[in-house]
């Protein structure tokens, strides 16, 4: 019975090592393959404004208010949309295709793809995120909204 302990233990050492270096390189931001967004879950207004070049074409996770609500029809008649995304911290421009689910003013959660820049003719647009998911906050668990 000593003897089967003995094989097993460096087995379950080298798992152990094995989960914590896995953890270690998913959950640390700036190590290669791992979105600051992805590691440490939201990102603030602030801090994409401060640091645009970081987050450019990266996966983000915003909060903020919804503000100037644009609806449209891009060029192969889909539904589209854009609204301001804006905390006390700054305003980031938000567009995405398919119905807008929020209302002015309302607090939400937007998942999406950052852009420092985009160019559209001639016009230049900053800070500008594609959303894949634009939520209200109030359809979030209670428990979960602080």
């Amino acid at each position: 019975m000593k003897t089967s302990a003995t094989t097993r233990q460096p087995f379950v050492t080298s798992l152990v090592a094995f989960l914590f270096l896995f953890m270690f390189w998913v959950f640390t931001p700036g190590l290669p393959g791992t979105t600051p967004a992805l590691a440490n879950g939201l990102i603030e207004i602030a801090e994409l404004l401060a640091h645009p070049e970081q987050y450019d074409h990266q996966d983000v996770v915003v909060t903020g208010k919804v503000m100037n609500v644009q609806l449209a029809t891009n060029r192969q008649g889909q539904p589209a949309y854009g609204f301001l995304l804006q905390d006390q911290a700054g305003t980031l421009k938000v567009v995405s295709l398919g119905q807008l689910e929020v209302h002015e003013g309302d607090q939400v959660i937007v998942e999406g793809v950052f852009n420092r820049l985009r160019q559209v003719g001639r016009t230049v647009v900053y800070n500008e995120i594609k959303a894949i998911s634009v939520k209200p906050m109030t359809r979030l668990n209670p428990d979960l909204v602080g």
